[in-house]
């Protein structure tokens, strides 16, 4: 066995055992460390939230050439219908349905959103709206990198120029 393989073994038994113990601790209700509590320091951080729940639509607005208004909204309405709707499923949905839309009338946002619904993943609902599994896949990853370079985009045009 090459050297690089025992001690990736070696990491693993150790990781193992050591999650096995604290994992005993929790589950006999013993804590393996004292317990700390952290107070908020007035640091600044680089994760700095939205002034305004539109505001995370900003990105992917722009993409879809609506208002990060209009699209909180249809989010709001869609999140009513179906609780279990992630924001993520619903952007995927308006990128899917604007990339394919022009190939295959039938894939619309409210057609992709009601595949949710209905308990259907975004690839089950592209594939029985006439899309093979192939290209069901390869349209979730171009809209998820179109998602993200919407995202990348905005956050390149809120830094200040120096």
């Amino acid at each position: 066995m090459k050297p690089v393989s025992q001690v990736i073994i070696t990491v693993a038994v150790a990781a193992g055992l050591t999650l096995g113990a604290a994992a005993a601790g929790v589950a006999q209700g013993k804590s393996q460390t004292p317990r700390t509590r952290h107070t908020s320091v007035g640091h600044p951080t680089n994760t700095a939230k939205p002034s305004h729940p539109s505001d995370t639509f900003q990105g992917v607005a722009k993409k879809l050439g609506t208002t990060p208004e209009a699209l909180e909204t249809a989010y709001s309405t869609a999140k009513q219908a179906n609780p279990k709707l992630k924001r993520g499923q619903f952007v995927a949905a308006n990128i899917l349905a604007q990339n394919l839309s022009s190939k295959n009338p039938a894939i619309t946002t409210q057609a992709l959103l009601s595949g949710l619904q209905s308990g259907k993943s975004i690839g089950q609902t592209l594939q029985s709206l006439g899309l093979s599994s192939k290209e069901a896949h390869a349209a979730q990853r171009q809209a998820e990198r179109d998602a993200k370079a919407a995202d990348r985009a905005e956050d390149n045009a809120e830094k200040p120029k120096p």
